[in-house]
């Protein structure tokens, strides 16, 4: 059997906040009422919604508005769904909602029915889910290995290993967030269809694993590597030193038959 849709509330108007639980719980969703950006920045990969719907403006002292806490998000390769509500209904505002990452915007106060419908768009339009092949990415090098997302498999040669679904998953959310530090939680949301009452260790044996196909010595991780206290980060290998007879050759090739080349001219 399905579960409910989850979403989170986020608003500092309760009287706001209770009324969208309310009757989100009445259509048979299920909702988490939150009253600042930063509970739900901190609560967000423990509880993970299926969407968040969140004033864009509130801010408690020394916090985050929604629009910034929407930013952040994204700047983090976040993609949860996330509609905003916003008093200020003028089109610059709501632009700017979008090009911060919100997936809608709506105006304050809004029709519920709308609201809902709204949701149900987006999650149309985002919801993936845990495992699904990332199609438009290219294969990524990991050491002597290439990582093909469509095809969820490690490559060496002729050698091909298809990954498990949690495997996968895991990986992926790394690599397209390369040098970034993800949490376990993150991880564990982006692997797990439900994440509730699993483990964090889950990850912990998923990265294991992956360490033993992809780093030349797993004792040692070069690619995978731990953020302590935190989670994970993907370090993709630095590109082979140029050496003098490419450099020269590259020089050649940019300076016009006859020219000379001058320090100028390399230097840019």
């Amino acid at each position: 059997m399905n579960s409910p849709l989850h979403v989170h509330v986020v608003d500092a108007d309760r009287a706001s906040r209770d009324g969208l639980v309310r009757y989100f719980e009445s259509q048979g969703l299920t909702a988490t009422p939150m009253e600042s950006a930063s509970e739900l920045l901190r609560r967000l990969h423990r509880n993970r919604p299926d969407i968040v719907v969140m004033d864009g403006g509130l801010a408690a002292p020394g916090g985050p508005s929604g629009l910034q806490a929407c930013r952040q998000l994204r700047d983090e390769g976040d993609r949860v769904p996330l509609i905003l509500l916003s008093a200020r209904n003028e089109e610059v505002d709501r632009v700017l909602a979008l090009e911060m990452g919100a997936d809608d915007v709506l105006g304050k106060p809004c029709a519920t029915r709308e609201l809902l419908a709204r949701m149900q768009a987006v999650l149309r339009r985002s919801i993936v889910p845990p495992g699904l092949p990332m199609l438009a990415m290219a294969p990524v090098t990991i050491g002597a290995q290439q990582f093909d997302m469509a095809s969820r498999c490690l490559l060496r040669g002729d050698h091909v290993h298809v990954l498990s679904t949690v495997e996968y998953a895991v990986l992926a959310e790394l690599v397209v967030n390369p040098g970034v530090a993800i949490s376990r939680e993150r991880l564990l949301a982006a692997s797990h269809s439900r994440a509730e009452g699993l483990l964090l260790r889950a990850i912990d044996v998923a990265i294991m694993r992956l360490r033993k196909r992809v780093e030349p010595d797993p004792a040692q991780p070069r690619f995978l590597q731990t953020i302590r206290g935190h989670g994970y980060m993907f370090v993709p290998a630095a590109p082979p030193p140029e050496t003098a007879a490419a450099a020269a050759q590259r020089s050649r090739r940019s300076t016009p038959w006859g020219a000379v080349a001058s320090p100028s001219m390399n230097s840019v």
